[in-house]
C-alpha cells in the first residue's frame, strides 16, 4: 500500500516528529511505501486563494498538484500534529482546504441509495490521527468535548467515506517521562500497524 503521512509541527526535535519516524518505520516493516510530508520542513503555504477557490483556472500550483497526485494514489492517510486550541495547527488546516478539493477528494451528488450529500472519491482505505497535548483526555472531553474528535471522525473522515478510521491522543506531553515517550512511541507504532493490517483485508463499506 501507499501510505501518505502528513506531519505539522515546526520543531525538528518534537515529539511529533518522533511519532512520524515510528509510522514510518511501522509502515515499512509491513512491506507498504511510507511518503512523510513535513509541511513546515518544505514550506507549505497555507493560503486559499480566490483563484483556486474559483475552479477557473485549471492549472494548479505545482506544490498543490504534487500533494493531490499523492492523495489520489494513497491508499492510506495518516495525520500527525499538536492540539492547538482545539484545532490543527494552521498550516495543516491551510493543506486540508487546498489539497482536498471539490471534484478530485469529493463530489456532492445522491449516493447509491439516491440520498444527497458528499460522495468521497479517494481510494484511501484507512485514516489515522495521531495528536499530542497538553491537557489529559479526560478534561479535554470534560470541559471541551474533544473538538479534534469531531472535526477528524465526522467532518473529515466521514465526510470523504474512508471506512476505517483510528485517532489517538498523547499527553500531557509537558509532564510526560522518557518512558512516557518510549510508550507512546510503542503504542503509535503498533496503531499504524494494526489499521494498515485491517485496512490490507477485504473491501470495507465507506463511512456514512
Amino acid at each position: 500500500m501507499n501510505v501518505s503521512i502528513l506531519l505539522a509541527h515546526p520543531n525538528p526535535g518534537s515529539f511529533n516528529h518522533a511519532l512520524a519516524a515510528a509510522v514510518v518505520a511501522a509502515a515499512e516493516t509491513e512491506g507498504h511505501r511510507a511518503r512523510l510530508n513535513d509541511l513546515y520542513a518544505e514550506g507549505f503555504d497555507p493560503v486559499f486563494t480566490a483563484n483556486e477557490l474559483s475552479n477557473k483556472n485549471p492549472a494548479l500550483p505545482p506544490e498543490i498538484a504534487r500533494h493531490e497526485g499523492e492523495i489520489l494514489e494513497a491508499d492510506g492517510l495518516v495525520f500527525i500534529h499538536p492540539n492547538w486550541w482545539g484545532q490543527p495547527p494552521a498550516i495543516l488546516k491551510g493543506w486540508l482546504d487546498r489539497v482536498l478539493r471539490a471534484g478530485t477528494a469529493y463530489r456532492f451528488g445522491p449516493d447509491a441509495k439516491g440520498i444527497p450529500g458528499p460522495i468521497g472519491l479517494l481510494k484511501a482505505r484507512f485514516m489515522l490521527v495521531l495528536n499530542t497535548s497538553n491537557t489529559p483526555d479526560d478534561v479535554e472531553t470534560a470541559r471541551y468535548g474533544d473538538p479534534l474528535e469531531g472535526l477528524w471522525r465526522k467532518a473529515i473522515a466521514g465526510f470523504l467515506g474512508i471506512p476505517s478510521f483510528d485517532r489517538i491522543n498523547f499527553g500531557p506531553i509537558i509532564t510526560s517521562t522518557p518512558k512516557d515517550r518510549e510508550n507512546w512511541l510503542t503504542a503509535a507504532g503498533d496503531a499504524a500497524k494494526k489499521i494498515m493490517i485491517r485496512a490490507s483485508g477485504p473491501p470495507l463499506a465507506p463511512r456514512q
